[in-house]
């Protein structure tokens, strides 16, 4: 197939366009040239996806997939364009979802909408929040324009905490170099805390699978197909790193008094008794989404070792003055052990 990667530089993107080739594909990348270094070796136009898409006209592609559509107006500008395309996969998220406080949601639950004219309000203001508190909502509103123009051809990914190397977000690689440093760690909550994520290489093999299959519809890509837990996670962390880190459990109540920040002071924690700041209730259901629809699909799985080891090969060779966009500083986290154990 030829296939057309909207993006295609930067993480899940370099993962799809590694599964593809490695499936024999054509792939043709458009994006603004950010990671120019990146694919040298294939087609790359140049552009930007809300403004001029003019180099993509008269193109004719098998499949797009959609790894950089996070407004309605611009995916729908592209899938428009686009229209004699017989497949097209939108990168979304499980974010999408509006209730989000109870395990176990499925493609079926309910999903975020939002009106035209607060949507226009967001998308055109000169500091539209497209990764704050709109993301979901912006991105439920970007399937349906998907579907809209492309109607029985779209394949939605509702992707979960994605990792691996090349993870810019740093929430599993802050746990894998704070590990390795030893001593006392700081642990958020309770070991037996349920986790969600999914390594971008299965998701990527995955996806490209499903395009071959001509699969559409909705599909919770979240993982393991297992139930993973907090402690379990940083006790491989620490066999990973070889480490003599010790783990102190600091519990919830403590954490949000000293307001900690969850998710992104404490990474991959969301508290399970408290509300999330600027949520009404604990989002318990928010790391623990259904993927019994995509494992029935082919979705898989490798070993959660071999996701850590490659993910700290990855950050060992990161200089120690990469700025690092999750993750406790070294000083409040002694600070508040100490603090914790005086009032236990």
């Amino acid at each position: 197939m030829n296939i057309l990667i909207l993006g295609g530089t930067r993480f899940i993107g370099r993962y799809l366009v590694k599964a593809a080739i490695e499936k024999g594909h054509d792939v043709t990348l458009f994006n603004r040239g950010s990671n120019p270094d990146v694919f040298g070796e294939i087609e790359q136009l140049r552009g930007d996806r809300d403004g001029d898409l003019e180099m993509l006209k008269e193109r004719h592609w098998d499949a797009v997939i959609d790894t950089s559509g996070f407004i309605p107006r611009t995916v729908e500008k592209s899938c428009r364009l686009l229209n004699q395309v017989k497949h097209y996969t939108y990168i979304s998220s499980c974010s999408v979802y509006k209730d989000p406080s109870k395990p176990g949601i499925d493609e079926n639950g309910a999903v975020h909408i939002l009106n035209d004219a607060k949507v226009e309000e967001i998308t055109r203001g000169t500091a539209g929040p497209i990764y704050g508190e709109y993301y979901g909502p912006l991105k439920s509103l970007s399937e349906k324009a998907a579907e809209k123009e492309l109607p029985g051809k779209v394949l939605s990914i509702r992707a979960g905490q994605i990792v691996g190397p090349y993870d810019y977000t740093d929430r599993l690689p802050y746990w894998l170099k704070r590990i390795a440093e030893g001593g006392e760690v700081l642990s958020p909550g309770r070991p037996g805390r349920p986790i969600q994520f999914i390594d971008a290489r299965d998701l990527a093999q995955w996806i490209i699978q499903m395009i071959e299959k001509g699969m559409t519809g909705a599909y919770n890509a979240v993982g393991p197909d297992y139930t993973l837990t907090m402690g379990r996670l940083l006790e491989d962390c620490k066999k990973v790193t070889r480490s003599n880190a010790a783990f102190t459990w600091v519990s919830e109540k403590f954490l949000m008094d000293n307001k900690v920040e969850p998710w992104g002071e404490m990474p991959l924690w969301i508290p399970e008794e408290f509300p999330f700041p600027g949520a009404k209730e604990p989002l318990n259901g928010f790391l623990a989404f259904d993927n019994n629809k995509a494992i029935n699909n082919g979705l898989t799985f490798r070993p959660l070792s071999e996701t850590l080891e490659d993910i700290w090969d990855w950050e060992k060779n990161r200089p120690e003055s990469a700025d690092r966009k999750a993750g406790i500083h070294r000083q409040h986290e002694s600070d508040l052990l100490r603090l914790w154990k005086q009032t236990v």
